[in-house]
C-alpha cells in the first residue's frame, strides 16, 4: 500500500502541530498558555448564533444549497464589500465556501499548471506555498524583511516575475507579521499585475483588523477587477472559526471553474451557517467592534511587554492579532527557542519558520487571549529567556 506521490508535495499548518504538543504537555499536568493558534478567544456574537439556530430549527435550512452559496448571503456580501472595500461586484461573482482556505486551493487548481510560478509572501500563511507545490506549481518566495517593516518589496517582486509567473498572492494585513501594505505598494503591485498579465489572490481575511488607516483593496484599482480574487471570511472578525465560513469575490470568467471545483469537492457550504453569516454582516456590529478594540489594547500589552524582555525586539504590528518578535540574539534557531518556551515556560508560540524560511530568527505569538494570560505569558517568557541567557541550556521535549 502506498500514497500518491503528490502527497510528498503537500505541507501542513504548524500551529495545529504545536497545539497538539501543548495538549500532550497539559496531559502530564503542566499548565500551558496557548499563543499558537490564530483564533479569537471570544464567542461568536449571540445574535449571529441565534440566526443560524432559527434557520436550522424553524426555517428548514437543512438541505443542499447552490454550490456558490445562498442568494441572500451573496447579496449581503456584495453590499458589505462595497461598503467596506469599495468593490463593485454582483452576487453572481461571489462564491461561498466552508472556510476561506478553499478559495486559495481553488485558485491554484484553476489557474496553475505544472511548472507555473506563484509568487507569495514569506514569512506568510503556509498554505500558499503548500497548495502551489501540491498542484504542480513552483512557489516563489517574496521575502518580508523587518527592515521594510515586513512589507513586501515591490521592486523585489518585479525581479521575481518571469514568463512562467501566473499568480501573485498578497496578504494585508499579513499573517504572521501584522504588516500592512501602503497605498503606494498596492498601486505599484497592481501595475505589475496588469503589465505582466498576472492574476492576484488578495487575502484580506484580516482586513477589518487593520488598526491604522483604511484597507485599500487591490481589486478596486484600474484594470484589476478582471484579474483579482478577493478572499475574505468570518472567522477572524466575528469569532466564527468553527463555523467554517469564507468566500471569494471573483472575476466573471473564473466563476464557472470555481463552481465546478465546489461541486466536485464539498457540494456546497453548510446551509444554516450561511444564515448566521448574513446576520454577521447585516446585524449589529457592536460586538465585532468591541473585539477589535480589545485586540488593539492587547497589541500594546504584548508588544510593549516583549520589548521589555532583554534580548527581544518586536515591531508594532499594524493589523491582525500577532506579534512577531526578533529572537536572534539568543543564538538559537526559532524552533529551538519556541520549544524551550513551551517546555520550560509553558508558553506555546510558533517558530517563525512555520511561515517559511524567511521567518528564521522570529517567533509568532497570537495575542488572541485574555490580558491576564498575556501578562502571565510575558512574565514566564522573560524568566525563561533570562535563564537561557545565563546558562545556555535549552529545554525541549526530551527534557
Amino acid at each position: 500500500m502506498r500514497l500518491a506521490s503528490r502527497m510528498e508535495r503537500i505541507g501542513t499548518e504548524t500551529a495545529f502541530e504545536a497545539a497538539a504538543r501543548a495538549r500532550a504537555l497539559e496531559a502530564t499536568g503542566r499548565e500551558v498558555i496557548h499563543l499558537e493558534i490564530g483564533e479569537p478567544d471570544f464567542d461568536t456574537p449571540r445574535h449571529v448564533s441565534e440566526a443560524a439556530a432559527r434557520a436550522l430549527l424553524d426555517e428548514g435550512a437543512t438541505h443542499y444549497t447552490a454550490a456558490t452559496g445562498i442568494p441572500p448571503l451573496r447579496e449581503a456580501i456584495v453590499a458589505d464589500v462595497k461598503r467596506w472595500k469599495g468593490i463593485q461586484t454582483t452576487p453572481e461573482q461571489v462564491v461561498v465556501t466552508p472556510g476561506a482556505k478553499p478559495i486559495m486551493f481553488y485558485a491554484m487548481l484553476a489557474l496553475v499548471d505544472d511548472g507555473d510560478e506563484v509568487i507569495y509572501p514569506n514569512p506568510g500563511f503556509p498554505i500558499y506555498e503548500s497548495m502551489a507545490r501540491y498542484v504542480g506549481g513552483t512557489p516563489v518566495a517574496a521575502p518580508l524583511r523587518e527592515a521594510n517593516d515586513f512589507r513586501i518589496d515591490v521592486d523585489e517582486v518585479a525581479g521575481l516575475i518571469t514568463e512562467r509567473t501566473r499568480l501573485l498572492v498578497l496578504n494585508t494585513p499579513n499573517n504572521p507579521t501584522g504588516s500592512v501594505l501602503t497605498d503606494e505598494d498596492i498601486g505599484r503591485l497592481a501595475q505589475l499585475a496588469v503589465e505582466h498579465d498576472l492574476v492576484v489572490l488578495a487575502d484580506e481575511i484580516y482586513g477589518r483588523l487593520q488598526y491604522e488607516g483604511s484597507l485599500i483593496s487591490i481589486a478596486t484599482l484600474p484594470g484589476m477587477a478582471e484579474r483579482t480574487i478577493t478572499l475574505d471570511g468570518f472567522s477572524k472578525t466575528f469569532a466564527m472559526t468553527g463555523w467554517r465560513m469564507g468566500y471569494g469575490v471573483l472575476p466573471e470568467w473564473l466563476v464557472p471553474a470555481f463552481s465546478r471545483l465546489v461541486i466536485n469537492s464539498v457540494s456546497c457550504t453548510n446551509a444554516f451557517a450561511q444564515y448566521g453569516a448574513i446576520e454577521a454582516l447585516t446585524g449589529s456590529q457592536d460586538e465585532a467592534d468591541a473585539y477589535r478594540a480589545e485586540f488593539i489594547a492587547r497589541r500594546s500589552l504584548m508588544v510593549d511587554g516583549l520589548n521589555a524582555i532583554e534580548g527581544i525586539t518586536c515591531r508594532m504590528p499594524h493589523g491582525a492579532f500577532y506579534a512577531f518578535p526578533n529572537v536572534t540574539s539568543f543564538g538559537r534557531t526559532s524552533a529551538e527557542v519556541a520549544d524551550h518556551l513551551l517546555y520550560d515556560a509553558g508558553v506555546c508560540g510558533l517558530a517563525g519558520t512555520a511561515f517559511g524560511k524567511h521567518g528564521e530568527g522570529y517567533l509568532r505569538f497570537s495575542y488572541a487571549n485574555s490580558r491576564e494570560n498575556l501578562s502571565l505569558a510575558l512574565e514566564r517568557i522573560g524568566e525563561s529567556l533570562a535563564t537561557l541567557q545565563r546558562t545556555g541550556e535549552l529545554v525541549g521535549a526530551a527534557s
